[in-house]
């Protein structure tokens, strides 16, 4: 639902307008209905944002927003319902904000059946993108809670966040495999040394996820962590999927193991993505339901073109196709048309494009074989490397500037320069990639690098073969961080650890078109 009004009268509304919201029922807190796992906002422009919550039960959401932390100017908004057929989730896109401006949230439910009944409130923040010139800064990572490495309160819970939310980024970009379905987070791990790694479990995640139920059920269970909460309060998230989000390298081709009764990989992927659209506060596609690309306008310095590389391609296989058609799709034709035309019409300093899986680091789809991601092999361009061949080589024909590809899926830390000398296939102009991660999850790799589009390491973080799916207390957990200076329009990325050590930094000067 879009609830909008004027930016004066957002300013200048007083605290007496709230009158009209009912005083909490006055009674024992299990008769309201709660707050059940946070609060989120998401998908922030210049002018507005999402914002998320989950209750217990048939209710309405009450928001009511404000400029000030101690909400004296705050105006109520209409209420929304939170349905079973949701579970008791709802979202509202806020619009009509003033750019650049914190801006303060109160959530509350109120009793569908009682109107007098009313929860506690919960309150969040977002800031607004900058209509001038201003510093940006934000974050992004992936992978969390894979591998049945889950919540440890021994460790510090998801400790990564804890770190991430340190830097107040103006938004975290999450770059997929935000739960992993086909996981099974079991009460105790033995680790290497003979320590015990203590999960906290629920009942659902002692199987793969097959229902709706089940695949809701892991969203939730990373909300019960502490650190993550505290963290979707405070910072807006930009989200995208990859494969766990339904199951382990998923594609029309997927054989799935013995431990699925269900067995129509389309059933499951349809089912994780209403899951993973109920769960979080992305703005929705009118013109395709269900829909997770699009573009994030963050003021004049950052467009961000956020990618969906499960949907719409073609099954996994041996990825050698020596022309470009349906076997070979990876992102398919629409959303490669909708990328060229967002590119071309950006007039912002960097397009900062969200690619879920790197574009020459090979990824084997095991134990079937062929490929995963994009890269299968030295060579010449092949398979669904064509797309990618024909989105760098329009980059380079529309002569479109300072775009940096920022990606996560290998679980540890890279920088990867692209220089069309280096290259097979030349026709580019050079660009970075930055890869970040896991936020909480095994650490893997380094990966073998495809030479297709002369990609060069200049940095990399990961534990080596010998000591691979390493827990989060090892330490070894990666998110990015990206800054652009105001003034100068020059972007720094930084590759940090989850002790929120800088392990790697560079800065990049904007070029003019």
């Amino acid at each position: 639902m879009t609830i909008t009004f004027s930016r004066r009268r957002f300013l200048t509304t007083s605290a007496g307008a709230l009158g009209t919201i009912a005083m909490p029922y006055l009674s024992r807190a299990a008769d309201r209905p709660a707050v059940t796992h946070g609060v989120q906002s998401g998908d922030v422009t210049v002018d507005g944002g999402v914002v998320w919550a989950r209750t217990d039960r048939p209710a309405q959401m009450l928001v009511e927003v404000a400029t000030t932390e101690s909400f004296r100017d705050a105006r109520a908004l209409p209420p929304i319902a939170a349905l079973p057929e949701s579970d008791f989730t709802a979202k509202m896109l806020i619009e009509n904000l003033p750019g650049g401006q914190d801006i303060f949230y109160r959530v509350r439910f109120r009793d569908l059946s009682h109107s007098a009944v009313e929860g506690e409130p919960v309150t969040g923040r977002f800031r607004t993108a900058p209509a001038d010139r201003r510093d940006v800064s934000f974050i992004w990572g992936g992978d969390v809670a894979g591998q049945g490495w889950g919540i440890n309160p021994d460790d510090g819970g998801m400790f990564t966040f804890a770190a991430m939310r340190k830097h107040r980024p103006d938004f975290f970009l999450h770059s997929g495999d935000t739960i992993y379905a086909d996981s099974l987070i079991q009460s105790e791990v033995k680790l290497a040394d003979g320590k015990i790694w203590k999960n906290v479990t629920i009942p659902e995640k002692a199987k793969v996820a097959e229902t709706l139920d089940e695949y809701r059920a892991a969203h939730k269970y990373n909300l019960i962590d502490d650190n993550l909460r505290a963290f979707n309060a405070d910072v807006p998230i930009f989200v995208q999927w990859d494969d766990h989000e339904v199951t382990n390298n998923w594609s029309l081709s997927k054989e799935l193991p013995a431990s699925y009764k269900v067995r129509d990989i389309t059933l499951l992927a349809a089912r994780a993505t209403r899951a993973f659209h109920e769960m979080y506060p992305m703005r929705e596609s009118i013109t395709e339901p269900g829909r997770i690309y699009r573009q994030i306008s963050y003021g004049p310095h950052l467009d961000v073109f956020v990618l969906d590389e499960r949907s719409y391609r073609g099954a996994n296989g041996a990825n050698l196709e020596t022309e470009y058609g349906p076997a070979s799709h990876f992102l398919g034709p629409d959303q490669i048309a909708w990328l060229k035309r967002g590119l071309l019409n950006s007039r912002a300093t960097w397009k900062v494009i969200a690619s879920d899986m790197p574009l020459s680091l090979i990824v084997a789809d095991t134990p079937k074989g062929g490929s995963e991601a994009i890269a299968q092999g030295d060579g010449p361009v092949r398979g669904r490397e064509f797309e990618i061949a024909d989105i760098l080589r329009f980059i380079k024909m529309a002569s479109i500037s300072n775009t940096v590809w920022l990606t996560a899926d290998v679980h540890y830390a890279a920088a990867h320069y692209y220089d069309p000398n280096k290259a097979q296939f030349q026709d580019f102009e050079p660009f970075w990639e930055f890869v970040s991660g896991p936020l909480h999850a095994g650490t893997f790799g380094p990966n073998a690098l495809d030479n297709t589009f002369g990609p060069e390491v200049r940095f990399v973080k990961a534990p080596g073969k010998d000591s691979q799916n390493l827990p989060p207390s090892a330490g070894m957990q990666f998110f990015g961080h990206v800054k652009i200076d105001g003034a100068s329009g020059q972007m720094t990325v930084s590759l940090r650890d989850r002790a929120d050590v800088a392990l790697w930094s560079t800065t990049l000067d904007p070029k003019s078109a």
